[in-house]
């Protein structure tokens, strides 16, 4: 009985010691009252433990239970913006010091230092390599110098990170250095051949942080050549990437895959790349929807893709007195304005009237108004208050196929379109719609 006491009392002892801490101060202290730690999955993360922040002081205990890996610390909302993340190994505990201008620096983590000074290193010298091509330099001797600086620090930090978890980014981030002297654009060549050397997306502690996908990024929007290109010369090239990404991406899974083709989406989509936002969309991201580990995501992509920024406005169709008129068809415009209303809906009683009367000063916008509506009876005489706008209706108010074409959640809502028809702005309300106008 008392052998096994022993072994109990050690065990636990064992377990005890296994808790470890990430403690530190976030400066300025007034501002940050929490924090909440999650453990990265790829494609997911899962809540862990949370903290009060009491002065610029907090200390969070990891359970137990809390395997290796990379975790997220969140310190303010929205979540996705305010955060950054730290490698646990379950082996040390992790202080830090967060600053609202300096970001994060680590007192103690051997993982944490080193992912650190390295990055910070070894991003100092591929930029001083950049420089000596961007200076116009030609000095073999001296191009010598920084490529075998740049090797040089890479092994050493990789001798460095052996057998520890950091060992995966430092491996991955490994930069082309060429042997020999090579001109601008045989280095920009040979910096995209050799891309993916050493970059393994199918490396699980890569997937679980956003290292993996930034660099993927990276190479989609800025692996083109040193020439003067056309817009669409440009997309096509990125198009080009975005396939090549799309096979290194074979042996991964599909929920990860996801993840990737979302963030170059909205990219894409951020930098009003209207054709390659479609391509994402249509080739890679569409048919990838049932496998997203988040559902939120998945259900509300296809709205987002259809309404954003630079999307050609879906199709509306409307009768009038004399004819069944479309959206696409309509002419005559530099822009067009949809509204989406209801004659039971007091803000749009009282916006669109004065709206109304507002464009009279415009003769370069058309509008069309969309009543949502479960009858005629009050939106005929209304809608009749409104001469210079069209008029359509959509019976079935909130389920209408126009409600849910546009994602309308509430009333009114705009959309102001170019003469293409594509959506360049969402106003607010009738004032935002006036000063985008006067632009």
């Amino acid at each position: 009985m008392k052998k096994y006491l022993v072994v109990f009392t050690l065990l636990f002892a064992f377990l005890a010691q296994a808790q470890h801490t990430i403690s530190g101060t976030f400066t300025p202290a007034s501002k940050y009252k929490y924090l909440l730690a999650y453990k990265l999955k790829p494609g997911s993360q899962s809540f862990i433990a949370n903290t009060t922040i009491k002065e610029g002081d907090f200390t969070l205990k990891l359970p137990e239970s809390a395997y290796p890996g990379m975790y997220r610390l969140v310190y303010a909302v929205p979540q996705d913006e305010f955060y950054f993340d730290v490698i646990y190994n379950g082996k040390e505990d992790i202080e830090l010091a967060f600053n609202e201008n300096q970001g994060v620096t680590f007192k103690s983590s051997k993982e944490n230092k080193i992912m650190t000074s390295y990055f910070k290193a070894i991003g100092s010298l591929v930029e001083q390599l950049v420089g000596f091509y961007v200076e116009g330099k030609s000095d073999k001797n001296e191009f010598k110098d920084c490529t075998d600086q740049l090797r040089m620090t890479q092994e050493a930090y990789e001798q460095q990170s052996k057998n520890l978890m950091v060992e995966n980014f430092i491996l991955a981030n490994r930069p082309y250095i060429p042997s020999k002297f090579e001109s601008v654009q045989e280095y920009i060549a040979n910096k995209k051949e050799h891309y993916f050397d050493h970059l393994r997306p199918d490396n699980k502690v890569l997937q679980a942080s956003d290292f993996l996908t930034d660099k993927l990024k990276n190479y989609v929007f800025t692996a083109l050549p040193a020439k003067q290109l056309s817009a669409a010369e440009t997309e096509k090239l990125i198009q080009a990437n975005i396939k090549k990404v799309n096979t290194q991406l074979a042996p991964v899974a599909d929920s990860y895959k996801f993840d990737v083709f979302y963030s170059l989406w909205k990219m894409s989509s951020n930098g009003e790349l209207n054709e390659t936002t479609d391509f994402v969309y249509n080739t890679y991201l569409e048919p990838l929807i049932p496998a997203s580990s988040d559902p939120n995501k998945a259900q509300t992509l296809a709205a987002q893709h259809r309404l954003r920024i630079g999307a050609k406005a879906p199709e509306l169709e409307w009768t009038t007195a004399n004819a069944q008129k479309k959206l696409s068809t309509i002419k005559g415009a530099e822009n067009y304005l949809l509204v989406f209303w209801s004659s039971t809906c007091s803000h749009c009683l009282k916006e669109l009237p004065e709206l109304h009367k507002e464009l009279k000063k415009y003769n370069n916008i058309k509008v069309i108004a969309i009543g949502l509506e479960d009858d005629k009876t009050t939106w005929t005489p209304e809608s009749a208050k409104l001469p210079d706008f069209e008029h359509a209706i959509a019976l079935g108010r909130w389920e209408s196929k126009y409600a849910k074409l546009y994602d309308i959640s509430h009333t009114p809502t705009y959309f102001l379109l170019d003469s293409d028809k594509r959506i360049i702005a969402k106003p607010e309300n009738d004032k935002d719609v006036v000063e985008l106008l006067k632009k």
